[in-house]
């Protein structure tokens, strides 16, 4: 039976939780601080919880990779199967593999395109990024103004991985908020993917700097492609007292920059919440407890004001 919206009370489901259970994780790339903290969170929390077994594998980013390994999980057994989906387009093969095998399956953090016709033993755990990227652009828009820039100031965003759909969606969130009366006057002046990574964030910041472009602020899908425009920006010899920077996950890195004065303003991704919730629901759907399909976890919006209330938490 289908469920509506879950803020919270994960909790409530480690009693019928029960032990004893193996489960199954594939993780759409090792190589990714934001994911890194969710896997960890993960295998700690399941460490608390006696009698449970987690295998966690690597897919590299490699969707067959990733369906071999679901396929590789249901072929031994395993009690549930918990997905970070590689490709957000991809997971209907996933859940009608597990579904037909008669196994639980979770996706954690990177929402499904099919969250909304899921079978009635599968869930989605994550955050909702329709806050994510609105967060971080209404605290640019707010910071542009602050500047004296609030007749008229140019944007860049960097893109996630097309193929993900928080990257489709925290672009959305840009383009929404900025069509408010509140910042209308921000105006997106380059649009290109970075595809979540550091590297690519600093060459296409480089690209965009070599180019000529002028912009006022950056807004990027994620800390990760913020980090790597701000070391294009420093290496260009901007300072950083004329730019705005924001991304999304609230990393140590990310804290680091903005407690050094680089980074403005990202927005706190509970990952180990996520990865700890994720397991919970997929315990509890191994047991045959109801659960509610989709579970969000709320955004919080992070800047030098209360960036230490985030130090450790992620």
């Amino acid at each position: 039976m289908k469920k509506t919206l879950v803020a919270a009370g994960l909790a409530s489901l480690l009693s019928t939780a029960a032990m004893a259970e193996n489960v199954g994780v594939s993780m759409a790339l090792f190589d990714d601080n934001f994911l890194t903290v969710l896997r960890n969170g993960m295998t700690d929390y399941a460490g608390t919880l006696p009698g449970v077994d987690i295998q966690v594998e690597d897919a590299q980013n490699d969707v067959g990779k990733q369906l071999n390994q679901i396929q590789n999980f249901i072929a031994s057994g395993v009690d549930a199967i918990i997905v970070n989906p590689v490709d957000t387009d991809a997971t209907v093969a996933m859940s009608q593999a597990a579904e037909a095998a008669g196994i639980p399956l979770v996706y954690v953090n990177r929402q499904p395109v099919n969250v909304d016709t899921l079978p009635d033993n599968q869930a989605f755990v994550a955050s909702n990024e329709v806050e994510s990227g609105t967060l971080e652009t209404l605290e640019i828009c707010r910071l542009l103004k602050e500047k004296g820039k609030g007749d008229a100031a140019n944007i860049i965003v960097m893109m996630g991985e097309l193929s993900n759909q928080a990257a489709r969606q925290r672009t959305q969130d840009v383009h929404d908020v900025i069509t408010t009366d509140e910042c209308k006057f921000m105006t997106i002046v380059e649009e290109q993917t970075a595809n979540w990574s550091r590297t690519q964030g600093a060459d296409l910041m480089a690209n965009w700097l070599s180019a000529g472009i002028q912009f006022d602020a950056v807004v990027a899908n994620n800390d990760e492609m913020a980090l790597g425009a701000l070391q294009a920006l420093k290496a260009a010899g901007i300072s950083m007292d004329d730019m705005i920077v924001g991304g999304v996950d609230a990393t140590q890195d990310a804290l680091a920059s903005m407690a050094a004065g680089e980074l403005d303003v990202t927005v706190f991704q509970n990952a180990a919440g996520q990865g700890a919730g994720a397991l919970d629901a997929a315990l509890a759907l191994a047991k045959g407890a109801e659960v509610a399909q989709k579970v969000y976890i709320p955004f919080e919006l992070v800047t030098p004001a209360n960036l230490a209330e985030y130090a450790a938490k992620n």
